[in-house]
């Protein structure tokens, strides 16, 4: 399953009720990636994807899958 990380950071950020600034400061990045993932402009990076499903996983919260065309 490929995971659509934009709608997954979204999701995540509006469940947790965390700013892009709190959830960059939970992941260790800056403000400005977490609003390039979600807009699609960049993907996370490996070490990102990891936290984020860890996140995830802690909060009982599922990934969002990609569409498939």
């Amino acid at each position: 399953m490929k995971i659509n990380y934009p709608a997954t950071i979204i999701k995540v950020r509006a469940i947790l009720n965390l700013s892009q600034d709190e959830l960059a400061e939970k992941l260790d990045v800056s403000f400005a990636s977490v609003n390039r993932w979600e807009n699609g402009k960049y993907e996370p990076t490996r070490l990102v994807k990891e936290k984020l499903r860890l996140i995830c996983k802690e909060h009982n919260i599922e990934m969002e899958a990609r569409q498939c065309n």
